[in-house]
């Protein structure tokens, strides 16, 4: 898949851009399948209003909201109980997925035991928009401070589709979010190169190379 990282969604016209590059087309021409799946393993989240409020398009975050042509609902939980014949043409008619914030290992456990992640290498021309937790599920490795929800392997392994890791919500130190601190000490646990990222930027990735889009602060940790 082409892949589109953002800590906090597409907060701004060069994120946008970048994303309507891998798309190939306008926004307002392409199909959307949202994800909330992680929200639902995240203690700030949950079920409830803030799932609603991604899958309506009245999240802070944009995302569901830019203006696509159709926006359908992939809800990863259900999948295992549903034919494969319901849901597989929707994934492969779909332009891109867009999958929400919360708890990376939950997304990560729901996307292997949904068989959706067995569905990647054949969605070449599928565009992936992750957003925080959504981002770092594509990555070998989330870190032990962002392990929320405990999967059954017990470790902080997620897809491993990219080869680094990311921090998401770099912020300057007193405002919300990951300090450049926080993330520095992250990092340093980290088995692999990886990136820190605040709410403005995001990272393509696109025939294995890496692309930073920004308008905002990024910091790359090499190993």
């Amino acid at each position: 898949m082409k892949l589109l990282l953002t800590s906090a969604g597409v907060t701004n016209p060069t994120i946008r851009r970048a994303l309507e590059d891998l798309l190939g087309k306008p926004i307002g021409e392409s199909s959307a399948l949202c994800i909330p799946t992680a929200q639902y393993g995240h203690p700030w989240l949950g079920p409830g209003v803030k799932a609603w409020e991604f899958i309506s398009g009245r999240s802070e975050n944009p995302m569901v909201d830019l203006g696509w042509k159709s926006v359908g609902v992939l809800e990863l939980t259900a999948l295992p109980s549903i034919d494969e014949e319901r849901w597989k043409p929707l994934v492969l008619a779909a332009d891109v997925m867009l999958a929400a914030g919360g708890d990376a290992l939950y997304l990560n456990h729901w996307l292997r035991e949904s068989r959706l992640a067995d569905m990647f290498p054949s969605l070449a021309e599928t565009v992936w928009v992750g957003m925080s937790a959504g981002s770092m599920v594509m990555t070998p490795q989330i870190g032990r401070e962002f392990v929320g929800w405990k999967p059954p392997t017990g470790d902080d392994s997620a897809l491993g589709i990219v080869d680094f890791s990311i921090c998401p919500h770099l912020a300057p130190d007193g405002a919300p979010g990951n300090s450049f601190a926080a993330a520095e000490k992250w990092a340093a646990g980290i088995r692999h190169p990886s990136y820190a990222i605040d709410d403005q930027t995001a990272l393509r990735v696109t025939d294995g190379g890496v692309d930073v889009i920004t308008e905002g602060r990024w910091e790359y940790f090499p190993k």
